[in-house]
């Protein structure tokens, strides 16, 4: 039970959808939108003002984000699945208002950069 209360439980992030992302942007023009995709996934397209640090890199880089560690911080990848292990990564790290956009990139409605 431990185990999997490690994996499933204590999530402290939350899920949101495209459109609650662009509501958050919105209204929040300090939010950081974080691409935890790869390079080439970031450079093929992504969300306007996003900044890309691949997952398995994020460990070595969370310090680049201290200044976020209190702003609302949007992780988002191709399908949901990166960006919920670095939202679980960040928030193991101290950041306070972490969401995991569900679906990834595809669901987010507006024009990719």
């Amino acid at each position: 039970m431990g185990f999997l209360s490690g994996l499933f439980g204590n999530k402290k992030y939350s899920n949101i959808n495209g459109e609650e992302l662009q509501k958050m942007v919105k209204e929040n023009k300090d939010v950081l939108i974080l691409d935890v995709r790869t390079i080439g996934e970031f450079r093929s397209g992504h969300i306007p003002k996003s900044k890309n640090i691949p997952v398995q890199e994020l460990s070595s880089k969370v310090g680049t984000l201290d200044s976020y560690k209190d702003d609302e911080v949007i992780v988002y990848c191709a399908s949901g699945a990166r960006s919920a292990s670095a939202a679980r990564a960040l928030s193991k790290n101290g950041f306070n208002k972490i969401y995991n956009l569900s679906g990834g990139v595809s669901s987010y409605k507006g024009k990719l950069k």
